[in-house]
């Protein structure tokens, strides 16, 4: 069987770095995707797709990538279930990732950073 997705978006909100109780880095985004193809309206309509990472990936992204980061994700699709308060089941589709590419350029560097950093250098 082959369950493999690649994906490449726009992150929707800035990444929140978290750590499960055993001590392992995690983070969710959602990663905004245009579709191929315009709709009714010359419209093109964007898919919200959930995504998982874990370990040093889930480190990485949450250091280097801000809300509107372009991102290359490989990974698998996952499904889960829960019952909420109400007591209803849902069920959840998202994307675990495996691999994750920057595609955004570097954010600028700050001059007035910088500069301090390199009359700390001198000495």
């Amino acid at each position: 069987m082959i369950n493999q997705v690649t994906l490449v978006g726009r992150l929707t909100r800035d990444p929140e770095l978290r750590v499960t109780p055993e001590g392992t880095y995690v983070t969710n985004i959602i990663l905004a995707v245009n579709r191929n193809y315009r709709n009714q309206h010359g419209e093109i309509d964007t898919d919200f797709v959930q995504c998982t990472l874990w370990k040093k990936l889930a480190e990485n992204t949450a250091q280097y990538c801000r809300k509107g980061s372009v991102l290359g994700i490989t990974g698998r699709i996952q499904t889960r279930t829960y019952e909420n308060q109400e007591g209803k089941r849902v069920y959840v589709t998202e994307v675990v990732a495996e691999g994750v590419r920057f595609l955004s350029p570097k954010p600028p560097v700050d001059r007035s950073k910088q500069q301090e950093k390199e009359a700390f250098a001198v000495e």
